[in-house]
């Protein structure tokens, strides 16, 4: 299913799942986000003390009732993570999924890891989502910003997403899947791992190792996961190390499953990063570099 897109006068819920959100960082796009014509309802997590421990916005109980909370308001239209960070996952079996399938189709947006939400909501919720940059990051640049409004507002705008260039060429559709490596692999034996099949992934990290790329790519490969892969799109690498290393290893892991692959696609730990749909079909392009939409992904 594809939630309803935003419309002015809608509310917009804004959540912290994972990590503590940098005051500065909030208080700076909350106009931000009051600008597109929404009422934005700030949830407790956001502006709480960090918790214990301290890399998380509070308990794993509080996180997931605020996200729930949010999710069955009647009112609000869109839940958006403030930042990603760690601990989406640990308040995934804390949720009422049934409840939330009951509230009906709402729009998730966030990236990072919040992916680990995204897998949820596409798992148990049948829904689409939005795999988008968060207002309490410094990489919440303007581009980012308009991005993210067409996506919730105008998405037929957004039906075209350009960039990167072939590293394995051809041409491949499928349903959008994925998004941050690390949070993928963590995911495999979990009831929202999913798989690739019949699927074009997305795929991106920050701060992580060449080798430690290698050990989550070949855990997915050898997990099953990237069977019957339509496609793959790479995004950002952000101090991953040597970024030829990172491309020898990308083309050395994923070549050998011999479909399309785009890199250097732009999203993801990087700023003026799109926000790129998850859940809903589209045609890869590696050669023009282009990820074509058959419809908007918000009714």
């Amino acid at each position: 299913m594809r939630p309803p897109r935003l419309r002015a006068g809608d509310t917009l819920a804004l959540v912290a799942p994972s990590g503590p959100v940098p005051a500065d960082l909030l208080e700076k796009a909350l106009p931000v986000l009051s600008g597109w014509g929404v009422e934005v309802r700030v949830g407790p997590c956001v502006r709480a003390t960090p918790g214990s421990p301290p890399y998380l916005s509070g308990s794993d109980a509080a996180r997931a009732a605020e996200f729930t909370e949010a999710w069955l308001d009647p009112g609000v239209r869109c839940v958006l993570a403030a930042r990603g960070g760690y601990g989406a996952q640990r308040m995934l079996d804390l949720v009422d999924w049934t409840a939330l399938r009951d509230a009906g189709p709402k729009v998730l947006a966030g990236s990072s890891d919040i992916t680990a939400l995204h897998r949820a909501v596409n798992v148990h919720l049948g829904l689409s989502s939005l795999f988008s940059p968060m207002p309490a990051s410094v990489l919440f640049d303007d581009f980012a910003v308009e991005h993210l409004r067409r996506a919730l507002f105008e998405p037929e705008r957004n039906l075209v997403v350009r960039g990167g260039t072939a590293l394995v060429p051809g041409r491949a559709s499928g349903t959008v899947v994925g998004g941050n490596l690390s949070l993928l692999a963590a995911g495999l034996g979990t009831p929202e791992a999913g798989s690739a099949r019949d699927a074009v992934v997305l795929l991106e990290d920050v701060t992580e190792s060449v080798y430690r790329l290698d050990r989550m790519l070949t855990q997915l490969l050898r997990g099953g996961w990237f069977d019957g892969v339509r496609g793959i799109v790479l995004g950002s690498w952000k101090a991953c190390g040597d970024p030829s290393e990172v491309r020898a290893l990308l083309l050395e892991r994923l070549g050998p499953l011999e479909v399309p692959v785009i890199e250097e696609f732009g999203f993801g730990h990087v700023a003026s990063s799109p926000t790129v749909p998850l859940g809903v079909p589209v045609t890869l392009d590696a050669d023009l570099g282009t990820l074509t939409f058959d419809s908007p992904a918000l009714t």
